[in-house]
């Protein structure tokens, strides 16, 4: 099962390689990035479903979720549990999701995936509410149940757009 955990980790690393390669007009780098970090979102969505049901710990997810980000342009993991707490995370920051757009005008966004009225956000890339570093936020919903599954990457990380 560890193998099997492992080359999830790997893919993701291989699709977050492919961001770092793109080049595009900016009209159309936004929408290209976006489309890159779905896929990296749903890999981790899926991951996290199976590495569940496989017994592993919150701690051993992370574990896979740092090395993951150290080895990519994906910067960061948020994983939520169907209240918007985000237990699993590769930055060690208790941070909870919370619907209300004036209370997270950023991350209340993502909100409508634990909800079921959506399976895919792609924000553009902006500050962020915790420390207004620019970031761009990916978030899909829980294969396996109502969660926030959210991938993000720096400015700094990001392809120059043309």
């Amino acid at each position: 099962m560890r193998r099997h955990l492992n080359r999830v980790a790997t893919a993701a690393v291989g699709l977050a390689v492919l961001i770092s390669g793109s080049s595009a007009r900016a009209a159309d780098c936004e929408e290209i990035v976006g489309r890159h970090m779905v896929g990296e979102a749903l890999l981790a969505a899926h991951f996290v479903a199976i590495a569940e049901k496989a017994g592993m710990s919150a701690a051993e997810i992370n574990a896979i979720l740092k090395q993951v980000a150290e080895k990519s342009a994906i910067e960061e993991f948020w994983i939520s549990d169907p209240s918007g707490r985000a237990y699993l995370n590769n930055s060690g920051i208790d941070f909870t999701f919370d619907p209300d757009p004036a209370k997270q005008p950023q991350a209340s966004q993502f909100w409508p995936l634990i909800k079921g009225e959506k399976g895919i956000v792609i924000q553009e890339t902006r500050k962020r509410e915790i420390d207004d570093r620019v970031f761009k936020y990916v978030g899909v919903a829980g294969v396996d149940k109502s969660r926030i599954v959210q991938v993000g990457a720096s400015a700094a990380n990001l392809p120059a757009c043309k």
